[in-house]
Order: structure tokens, then sequence, then C-alpha cells
């Protein structure tokens, strides 16, 4: 707390000695020791009461920031849904414009029929046979 070295310590027992006096010194520096302890706790609660309330300080800008920032989520969420709420009215009424007239939907190609498919694939999979022709003209070569 104080900046004091060992010889300043002496020089002020020093002086206590010959201004107190050998009888009175061990009462008076029982007294001002419970007097600097007592400065001490109270300066202790002190420095801990300010931190406390630096720390709440802290805390309460802390959570302004946070709620801050909440809010500018909470604006950019209602902004996207507003705009996914016009794009899916957009849409359902495009949707409703070609349900209302069907003559303007564009052709589509009906889906395969899967027993077509294996039969493609299983032709396409097989060695061609040759033709009496043809291996009669392979045989003269």
């Amino acid at each position: 707390m104080f900046d004091m070295g060992f010889t300043e310590m002496m020089l002020i027992g020093i002086v206590a000695l010959i201004v107190i006096g050998p009888e009175r010194l061990p009462g008076v520096a029982r007294t001002a020791g419970k007097y600097f302890g007592r400065l001490k706790r109270f300066m202790t609660s002190v420095r801990a009461d300010v931190e406390q309330e630096l720390r709440a300080d802290e805390l309460r800008q802390i959570l302004a920031d946070q709620q801050r920032e909440l809010n500018t989520l909470k604006d950019s969420i209602s902004e996207a849904g507003s705009k996914i709420e016009k794009e899916a009215s957009a849409v359902a009424e495009a949707g409703a414009s070609l349900v209302d007239s069907p003559d303007e939907l564009p052709p589509h190609d009906p889906l395969p029929d899967p027993e077509e498919e294996e039969e493609a694939a299983a032709a396409a999979e097989e060695p061609a046979k040759p033709t009496t022709g043809e291996a009669a003209s392979d045989v003269k070569s």
C-alpha cells in the first residue's frame, strides 16, 4: 500500500520509542495495528464494491450488445420471411393461372415403362447373332 522500506520502518520505530516511551509503546502499537487493520478491511471492501459495480456495468453493456444483435437478427429473419411469402404467393398465382388454362401447358414426355427399360437393357447386352446370309459371306472371305 505505502512504499516503505525497512530503513523507514526502523526510523519510525526509533522515533516512536523516544517520543512515547518504552512503557506505553506496546499499547500504542496494538491500537495502531487495530486501526490499520480496520482501514485495510475498509479499503478492501470499497475496492470489491467498485469492482462489482464495474463488472455489473460490463455485463449490462454486453447484454445491451446482445439485445441489439438479436433485434438485427429478428429484422433480417422477418425480411427473409416476407420475401419468401411474396415468392410463394407469386408461385401460387402462376400455378393457379396454369391450372385455369390447361391448353397452355408445355408438352411433356410420359414416364418410361420400367419393363420396357429392362427389355432394352437386356437386348443391348446380348451379342448380335449373324444371319444366314452374313455367315455365308464371312466364310467366303
